[in-house]
């Protein structure tokens, strides 16, 4: 037969079967299960960065970028009939795209590489990685070691895809915008300079802290600037003699 227990205390206490215990009416609430409060607004849990996008670009598989397949079609070809190429071989190729960021106020405060580390991964579509400090320099209070910038080396599809943006998107966005410089390092490989980060969609032009620039490296297969520059002019780099040239 089950027990009957009667608890005393406060006014309209409970009687409970089964020797369980009641609370008597007006007493404490029971705390929320598993005892986590929400976030406060305002907190840094609701903080909103600069860059718009968070994470690396995902590219489905057997996805072809527009400029990969333009190459293969179109470019190539072009470019075989114009240097008299004998094998598809020898058409140069664009092997990878490197966007370094070098941040000198760095060494006073580390929290502008965060900020460029997470816009830099939000414009490429990947993961960007600190850049280090290989000596020290006392003058501008530099250690060894020490982060200084980010950079972000990008290959394949993702490679086509940024391009493709520059291109079309970001480029066009610069004020005043007459063209870029056409000077190759002598082997084939072409760096663009770019003053502001803001170019870029990605980043939101009200929460920036500070701005930075940044460089382009564009790798090419061959070691000849003549070659390179036709190939980047072909995918469409807006240079500023080209049209003298033809």
């Amino acid at each position: 037969m089950a027990s009957t227990k009667v608890t005393k205390g406060a006014k309209g206490a409970k009687t409970t079967k089964g020797g369980g215990k009641a609370s008597a009416k007006g007493g404490a609430k029971a705390p929320a299960k598993g005892g986590a409060k929400a976030p406060v607004k305002g907190s840094d849990k609701f903080h909103v960065p600069a860059a718009r996008t968070q994470g690396p670009q995902v590219i489905a598989k057997g996805y072809v970028p527009t400029l990969q397949k333009r190459y293969k079609e179109e470019i190539a070809a072009k470019l075989m009939k114009e240097f008299g190429y004998t094998s598809c071989m020898q058409v140069p190729k664009l092997q990878k795209i490197v966007i370094n960021q070098g941040i000198g106020s760095a060494t006073g405060d580390r929290k502008y590489i965060e900020v460029a580390e997470m816009e830099l991964s939000a414009i490429s579509g990947q993961k960007a990685v600190p850049t280090l400090s290989k000596k020290d320099v006392s003058n501008f209070k530099l250690r060894k070691g020490m982060p200084i910038g980010v950079k972000v080396t990008l290959r394949g599809a993702k490679m086509y895809e940024f391009l493709d943006r520059l291109i079309s998107i970001a480029l066009p966005r610069i004020r005043d915008f007459k063209g870029i410089a056409e000077k190759f390092d002598g082997r084939g490989n072409y760096t663009l300079g770019i003053r502001e980060q803001i170019i870029f969609p990605e980043v939101d032009i009200d929460k920036i802290t500070k701005i930075f620039g940044m460089e382009i490296t564009f790798v090419i297969s061959s070691e000849k600037d003549e070659e390179a520059f036709a190939l980047l002019r072909e995918f469409g780099l807006p240079f500023r003699n080209i049209k003298k040239q033809q």
